[in-house]
C-alpha cells in the first residue's frame, strides 16, 4: 500500500470517526429526553454559574430535597448567572435535568455542522491525496532489476 492511499485512509478513519461521534452524542440527547419524558417533574431552578456548554443549576423537588445536578442542565444557551428558569427532570434521577421548551432538537445544528465541516475539510484532501495517487503510481521494480550482476 503507497503512502497517499494510506494517508487517504486515515483521512476517511478520521472523518468517519467524528461524524460517528456527533451523532452518539445526538442519540445520547435523544435518549436523556426520552429519560425525561417518560418520568418529568418540574421545578423552578436558580441558575448558579452559566456558561455556553455547562450551566450549574440548583431546584428543589417537591420531596423537599434541594439538588444541584454534578453535570449541569441540559441546553444550557443563553442562559445567565442568578436567572430563574424553569426546568423539567426525570423523577427517577433528578440530576437530569433540562430547560423546560428545549430538547435534542436544539443539538441538530451543531451536530449537523461537525459533520458538515468534517466532510468539507476531508473531502478536498481525499481528492488530492487520489490525485497524487493516481498520478504516480507506485511500480514494483521488476525482479531482474533486483538480481545482481555478476
Amino acid at each position: 500500500m503507497s503512502g497517499p492511499e494510506r494517508a487517504r485512509r486515515a483521512v476517511l478513519m478520521v472523518a468517519a470517526a467524528i461524524s460517528a461521534l456527533a451523532v452518539i452524542l445526538l442519540l445520547g440527547a435523544l435518549r436523556n429526553d426520552l429519560t425525561i419524558r417518560s418520568d418529568t417533574g418540574t421545578a423552578v431552578a436558580e441558575v448558579l454559574s452559566a456558561g455556553s456548554v455547562r450551566s450549574a443549576v440548583s431546584f428543589v423537588t417537591p420531596d423537599g430535597v434541594t439538588h444541584n445536578p454534578e453535570l449541569g442542565v441540559l441546553y444550557p444557551t443563553g442562559l445567565t448567572t442568578g436567572q430563574r428558569i424553569a426546568v423539567e427532570y426525570a423523577r427517577s434521577d433528578p440530576d437530569l435535568v433540562r430547560v423546560t421548551g428545549r430538547d435534542a432538537r436544539v443539538a441538530l445544528i451543531p451536530t449537523g455542522s461537525v459533520i458538515v465541516v468534517t466532510w468539507l475539510i476531508a473531502t478536498p484532501v481525499l481528492i488530492w491525496l487520489r490525485r497524487r495517487a493516481t498520478a504516480a503510481p507506485a511500480v514494483a521494480p521488476d525482479v531482474k532489476d533486483r538480481q545482481l550482476q555478476v
